[in-house]
């Protein structure tokens, strides 16, 4: 969409070698020994994250609770190292040799030994609390246990424990085994070495990784979700849904907030009552538009997934949009970006303020490794800078958007993030 934003290579590059370390945390803190881990969930999160610690030759125990999800999950690790090996990033008896070092059970106790534990089951609270009370009595003490969750408490887990030093988070990003970035969730007790240990352990078997605090959705979902509504409100004020992603996409995004739903699947976390429809996303449940999966979701897919608009789901969204009441009007491409990222802004600078990132770099390399966000711009922190932040005050108060008490005390000033 533009030409690259001046510094923008040299502050990506800056912004992830400083995310590879804490702030309050000496260099010199003792790192623990990790010979052999753990994962619990042998699904596409589990198996994935299984695969970077067998490439990097570190032995691997997964656990799951039935005979058939263990050996589905062991043979897509096996069908994935084979179309790396096809792909030429990696020869045979390396796969092969990866593939030895992995130990499938059903046996929890079996986890005992680990070094490091991540639990990789479903997203639920319940279900993860359940899983670190067992795990504690389980596992040797000084072992590391680690979440992959991607919105919740880790807190509120470690408190499942006897040992909440040795708890945090790993949020891994899907698919696991490819995506770079991985966000480091450091709870309010976890020890100094544990979270070195993890964050030395991820530079290893080939991650990016960042720390973050405690709170829904940690740095890159909790930006995600302001982004996420005013593509909402975008569509029932009469915004194309398609122009929405269109937006994005010309900005230089892989994908829009409707082909990131598609891709994802629209039933993931539905309710599975087709009788009740609440929200558009149940409307297209009700009628079988998951997504991609189902060949049909916000677009119609072909049998190449080249997507188009859909005069079902135009119906949906003009219906919905009628039940509120909203005047339907013509909204511009600029103004969809502007509505759609300025609101990302803020969330960072609330981010920055309440130290849930050590720093708008930490942000940037959050977002340009995880979610897609271009390269050209530096970041969205960098990116606000560049465009002024006076600039994204003045657009979020147009269009009717709180504003950070850290952004708007920093454009005031004429200050920057950086």
């Amino acid at each position: 969409m533009s030409d690259p934003i001046t510094g923008a290579r040299e502050h990506i590059d800056a912004a992830r070698k400083a995310a590879a370390t804490i702030a309050d945390i000496p260099a010199d803190t003792p790192l623990i020994p990790i010979t052999q881990v753990g994962v619990i969930g042998a699904g596409t999160m589990g198996g994935g994250i299984t695969m970077n610690f067998l490439t990097a030759g570190i032995p691997v125990t997964i656990v799951e609770m039935t005979q058939d999800a263990l050996d589905r999950g062991v043979a897509t690790i096996r069908r994935n190292y084979e179309t790396t090996v096809k792909k030429g990033k990696l020869d045979a008896a390396q796969a092969e040799t990866a593939i030895a070092l992995l130990t499938p059970t059903l046996d929890f106790g079996a986890l005992a030994p680990c070094d490091l534990v991540i639990e990789a089951v479903y997203e639920s609270m319940d279900v993860k609390k359940e899983v670190f009370g067992r795990l504690d009595k389980t596992v040797k003490p000084g072992a590391i246990l680690a979440s992959n969750t991607s919105y919740l408490d880790i807190d509120a887990i470690a408190a499942m424990t006897t040992r909440p030093a040795s708890v945090m988070g790993t949020h891994f990003f899907s698919p696991a085994n490819v995506m770079k970035l991985l966000e480091v969730v450091r709870g309010r007790e976890t020890g100094a070495s544990e979270l070195a240990t993890v964050m030395a352990l991820s530079v290893k078997i080939g991650k990016i990784p960042v720390v973050s605090g405690v709170c829904h959705g940690f740095i890159g979902n909790r930006m995600l979700s302001p982004r996420q509504a005013a593509a909402h409100a975008l569509i029932m004020e009469g915004a194309k849904y398609w122009e929405v992603d269109e937006a994005l996409l010309e900005f230089g995004f892989p994908m829009g907030p409707w082909q990131m739903s598609d891709l994802a699947g629209i039933d993931i976390g539905w309710h599975r009552d087709p009788s009740r429809i609440e929200s558009i996303r149940d409307a297209l449940c009700a009628v079988g538009r998951w997504g991609q999966k189902t060949r049909k979701g916000f677009y119609d897919y072909d049998d190449n997934r080249q997507r188009t608009p859909s005069d079902e789901v135009k119906a949906i969204i003009a219906e919905f949009a009628a039940k509120e009441g909203k005047v339907q009007r013509d909204i511009g491409k600029d103004e969809i970006r502007e509505r759609l990222l300025y609101p990302m802004i803020s969330e960072g600078a609330l981010i920055l303020d309440e130290g849930i990132s050590q720093s708008p770099g930490d942000i940037d390399t959050v977002w340009l490794n995880g979610y897609g966000w271009p390269a050209w711009t530096g970041g969205p922190m960098f990116w606000a800078d560049a465009i002024g932040l006076q600039t994204v005050v003045d657009g979020l108060t147009r269009d009717g958007q709180p504003v950070a008490p850290l952004l708007a005390a920093k454009a005031q000033a004429g200050e920057t993030f950086g």
